[in-house]
C-alpha cells in the first residue's frame, strides 16, 4: 500500500498528478504564477533549457496537463516568464521613482535599482533572451514603458528647469539612454567603489546636461 496523509492523499510512489492537484487547489491566477515560479527556479539553477513542461510539472508537483491548461507550450511559458518579470522589475523601479522627491533624486533611483537589478536579474533576462523569450510583442510593451518613463522625467524637468516640452523630451531621453552605458560599467565591475565613482558621474551629466538646456545652444 502507498503512505497516504490524513486528509488521504497519496504520497508515495503511486501518487498520481490527479492527486498531486488535489493537494492544493489554487485559483487559476496563482496556479499560474506557481507555475511560473517553478519555471523560474529551473532556468536560474540549470538554464531555460532545464525548464522543459514535464520538469515545470515536477517542480511544481502538478500533472503536465496542467501546465499545459495555462501554457500551450514551452515558448508561451518562458514568454509569460520573462513578461512577468520585467513588468515586476519595471514596477519595482517606478516605486523608487515615485518615491523621490526631486529630479535628480528620481535619476538616482532608477540607477541604483537599475544596478541592484543587474545584479540579480541579469542571468535570468539573459538566459530567457537566449531562449527566444524576447519576443516582439515584448519588445513593444518595453518600448512603450521606456516612452512612458521619457515623458515622466521630462513632465518633472518642465516644472523644474523651465524647459520647453520639447527640449526638455529630448535631453532626457538621452540621458536615460545612457544609462545603459553606466550599466555597462557596473557589470564590468560591480564593487562600491564601481558604483560610488559611475553614480557620482550620471549625476555630474544629468546636472550638466540641464544646465546646458537652459542656456540653449551656444551660438558660433
Amino acid at each position: 500500500m502507498s503512505p497516504r496523509c490524513k486528509d488521504g492523499t497519496v504520497t508515495g510512489p503511486r501518487a498520481t498528478g490527479a492527486t498531486l492537484e488535489r493537494r492544493s487547489r489554487l485559483p487559476a491566477a496563482s496556479r499560474r504564477d506557481a507555475l511560473l515560479d517553478a519555471a523560474l527556479e529551473l532556468v536560474r539553477s540549470d538554464g531555460a533549457e532545464a525548464a522543459t513542461m514535464e520538469a515545470v510539472a515536477a517542480r511544481a508537483r502538478v500533472s503536465r496537463p496542467l501546465v499545459y491548461k495555462h501554457f500551450a507550450n514551452r515558448d508561451s511559458l518562458l514568454t509569460a516568464l520573462y513578461r512577468r518579470e520585467s513588468s515586476a522589475l519595471h514596477e519595482r523601479l517606478a516605486e523608487g521613482v515615485r518615491a523621490a522627491s526631486s529630479l535628480e533624486g528620481m535619476f538616482m533611483a532608477l540607477l541604483r535599482g537599475s544596478m541592484a537589478a543587474t545584479t540579480d536579474r541579469d542571468q535570468v533576462f539573459s538566459t530567457l533572451r537566449g531562449a527566444g523569450a524576447w519576443t516582439e510583442d515584448i519588445r513593444a510593451e518595453q518600448h512603450r514603458r521606456d516612452r512612458d518613463t521619457v515623458r515622466a522625467f521630462a513632465a518633472v524637468a518642465v516644472r523644474t528647469h523651465g524647459l520647453e516640452r520639447e527640449r526638455a523630451t529630448m535631453v532626457t531621453a538621452v540621458l536615460l539612454a545612457a544609462l545603459d552605458g553606466v550599466l555597462a560599467q557596473w557589470r564590468r565591475r560591480p564593487s562600491p567603489s564601481a558604483a560610488t565613482l559611475l553614480e557620482a558621474t550620471y549625476l555630474e551629466m544629468v546636472r550638466a546636461a540641464y544646465r546646458g538646456a537652459r542656456r540653449g545652444p551656444q551660438q558660433g
